[in-house]
């Protein structure tokens, strides 16, 4: 194996001898776990943590290492590690952490494409695949969707779950697999070597199926098939990535019950072109496109041009990013003060020294 198997290239190369890292090993994050991580060389596999100076220095999510992440590293001990300094990254898909009003969480880094995970029997959703594809946008990451479980439907049903995403949704490759069927060779003629691909997708979806199918032997536990829900008992805890025999790198995810969108304006924009086409005709500059009269996107809806469930999908989550950037705002100006109390504090307990 190669660096370059790993997804290695000129510019991070570049950007290693421009910032003088040659004292240290150069490794890819392969796992995480509570800030804990897995470094992946062409030989060998290391446990490894932040440098204290990181780890406290760190204003935010993006300056701890995430999974597809690559760093700079020295052993300390024979398989432990010590992580300096995290190269930039291409792309970073992040969400909304749950529960963390105007906090991110970065799902994976240095993804070239998103393989949206649905099951076509009983979790296809629209409106879900919709947000992954926003998430996607506005990573940088191109999407692709992976209908599953095809075996559980019938043709009928499939094709027309494939003309409802071509309603909604254009210019998206999608492949049809199931673990019972044929289906995966399209699939693993379209994943290159060198090229690092994210699952994504709800828990219970197959993705721990499509990757073991993917690389031909058993990497990720799945448990039985439930009688009740037709659903795997999907056992991934946490992120990893794996090199697969043909070459592609391909990242796991733990299934996502809540797909909160962050500050993606260009991912919006993406995902529904249509709409904000639309929007350039409305009236006003400030239009909500909720109710005022003039609304070329209102009209649209109308008359039919505009898919009524994409446009109140859309507001869904445009309304999420106006929330999130809202309360990031507040976060960022409390931090701030903060930061400033905290300066004041030293130098007045500095003064008073003297």
């Amino acid at each position: 194996m190669t660096y370059q198997d790993l997804g290695y290239n000129d510019r991070l190369e570049a950007y290693r001898i421009q910032q003088n890292l040659d004292s240290f090993e150069t490794g890819r994050v392969i796992a995480e776990h509570k800030e804990r991580y897995v470094v992946k060389t062409c030989e060998n596999e290391f446990n490894a943590e932040l440098i204290g100076n990181l780890r406290f220095t760190a204003e935010n999510r993006y300056d701890f290492a995430a999974v597809g992440d690559w760093v700079a590293f020295s052993e300390y001990d024979e398989g432990k590690a010590l992580i300096h300094a995290i190269y930039p990254r291409n792309s970073i898909i992040e969400r909304q952490a749950v529960g963390k009003s105007g906090q991110i969480q970065i799902i994976a880094a240095n993804i070239d494409f998103g393989l949206i995970v649905q099951a076509v029997d009983r979790d296809f959703n629209l409106n879900r695949l919709e947000r992954y594809l926003t998430i996607c946008n506005a990573s940088n990451v191109a999407p692709v969707i992976v209908l599953n479980k095809i075996d559980l439907i019938s043709k009928t049903e499939l094709e027309s779950i494939k003309d409802r995403i071509k309603q909604r949704i254009s210019d998206i490759l999608v492949f049809t697999v199931s673990h019972q069927t044929a289906g995966y060779k399209d699939l693993e003629s379209f994943i290159k070597k060198g090229n690092t691909y994210c699952l994504l997708g709800s828990s219970g979806v197959g993705k721990s199926t499509l990757l073991n199918n993917l690389s031909g032997q058993l990497q990720m536990k799945t448990g039985e098939i439930s009688s009740s829900v037709n659903k795997g008992k999907h056992t991934t805890s946490h992120r990893e990535l794996i090199v697969l025999n043909n070459g592609g790198i391909l990242i796991d995810n733990p299934g996502m019950r809540e797909v909160g969108i962050a500050d993606t304006t260009s991912g919006l924009e993406t995902t529904f072109e249509t709409i904000f086409e639309y929007a350039q005709n409305c009236r006003f500059k400030d239009c909500t496109h909720l109710h005022e009269k003039g609304c070329a996107i209102l009209k649209a809806v109308e008359n039919g041009e505009i898919d009524e469930d994409s446009y109140s999908n859309f507001l869904k989550m445009e309304k999420e990013r106006m929330y999130f950037e809202s309360d990031a705002r507040d976060r960022k100006k409390k931090d701030k003060d903060l930061g400033k109390m905290i300066k004041n504090v030293k130098k007045q307990r500095k003064n008073n020294k003297y």
